[in-house]
């Protein structure tokens, strides 16, 4: 199958640092040419990939010292996509919406996945339009604001199986990895910690938004002796830093898509602790690769208590339910129900033209 993967421009596939949604097009791209599949991907040239790259612009914007304004840079890509959209069997999307007439108006099949959040009044506004798009979710959970869109299925998020090593025994530490902001509750991960007496490791990024609150908020907290706090941290490290971690905090306060850093950690066998927000109680079995907790009385409990956790179990549910693997076959199920519906529809009016 020729296989379009469309990327945002703003960090690069995969990204050099934090970026959820980039960091998955990689993976499931690289999947799907593992399986044998012609696919094209359209994202920044500092991308690496086995697949056909069409590098839009030189180097992600993120990290562009120019600092480009990213509307132009998506709309010359989508007028790109237009340009070789015949070539494709499928184009799949994992922008925003600024593609979306560019799909109802193209005779390839197209389909977007939701990566982000749904509760806005706006993007509601938004589906309604253009309630024909097909769109993918990335949790049941995700899909709650728009209950008119065209789903078409949820696909979880999957890593490549090696990517991420088992560790059996765990360092006297607790991780958290992701960013600071309001809703991702570092400062609930820090109680937990300081209530355990146990240290604190922090990778996360902090965007240029979330600044004030991370120097009001979060950087005192960060100078009691139990924190460390390292930023953002590449790829080839997490493995190690989650992996020796006794538990993963994940403490949130907002409708969690999907949640990558969660996967990531059963990938090491690293259980995880995490409050019960958007996609949680999918991706964990409470008692069996971590706990869910409704308030911090039970985080700090379930925290003293999580070496109970079978790490080799984590691994196992890992391996059983989110690899990269899993996550293109789920996919290509999609892109052939597209296909299928797309040519049942042409022989049905030729069919009428027959007719008449």
């Amino acid at each position: 199958m020729k296989i379009a993967q469309v990327a945002p421009l703003i960090e690069s596939v995969p990204p050099h640092g934090y970026g959820g949604t980039e960091r998955v097009v990689s993976y499931l791209t690289e999947a799907l040419v593992a399986q044998g599949h012609e696919v094209t991907l359209f994202a920044s040239g500092d991308s690496v990939t086995s697949a056909d790259l069409v590098p839009v612009v030189e180097r992600s914007l993120r990290l562009h010292p120019r600092r480009p304004e990213p509307l132009p840079w998506h709309t010359m890509m989508l007028d790109e996509v237009a340009s070789r959209a015949s070539t494709f069997d499928v184009i799949h999307f994992h922008m925003d919406y600024q593609h979306y007439p560019l799909a109802r108006r193209c005779r390839t099949p197209c389909l977007s996945t939701l990566h982000g959040r749904l509760d806005l009044p706006d993007v509601q506004a938004l589906h309604r339009h253009f309630r024909e798009h097909p769109v993918i979710s990335i949790s049941d959970a995700q899909r709650a604001p728009l209950p008119e869109a065209n789903w078409c299925a949820t696909v979880h998020h999957g890593l490549p199986r090696d990517l991420y090593t088992f560790q059996d025994q765990p360092e006297d530490y607790f991780a958290f990895v992701g960013r600071v902001s309001p809703e991702k509750r570092l400062d609930r991960a820090v109680e937990i910690a300081m209530a355990c007496n146990t240290r604190l490791r922090v990778a996360a990024k902090v965007d240029q938004a979330d600044q004030d609150y991370f120097e009001r908020h979060i950087r005192p907290l960060l100078a009691h002796p139990l924190m460390d706090f390292a930023g953002e941290i590449e790829e080839a490290r997490k493995n190690d830093f989650i992996g020796k971690a006794r538990a993963l905090l994940f403490p949130i306060d907002w409708p969690e898509p999907f949640g990558l850093v969660m996967i990531e950690a059963l990938a090491c066998g690293t259980p995880v602790i995490a409050y019960p927000c958007g996609s949680v109680r999918e991706v964990l079995e409470d008692g069996v690769s971590g706990y869910i907790v409704d308030n911090q009385r039970d985080a700090i409990e379930a925290a003293r208590r999580i070496g109970n956790i079978d790490r080799r179990r984590c691994r196992e549910i890992f391996e059983r339910r989110f690899t990269s693997a899993t996550m293109a076959g789920n996919y290509l199920k999609v892109y052939q129900t597209l296909l299928q519906t797309r040519a049942s529809r042409r022989t049905g009016n030729r069919a009428a033209e027959i007719a008449t």
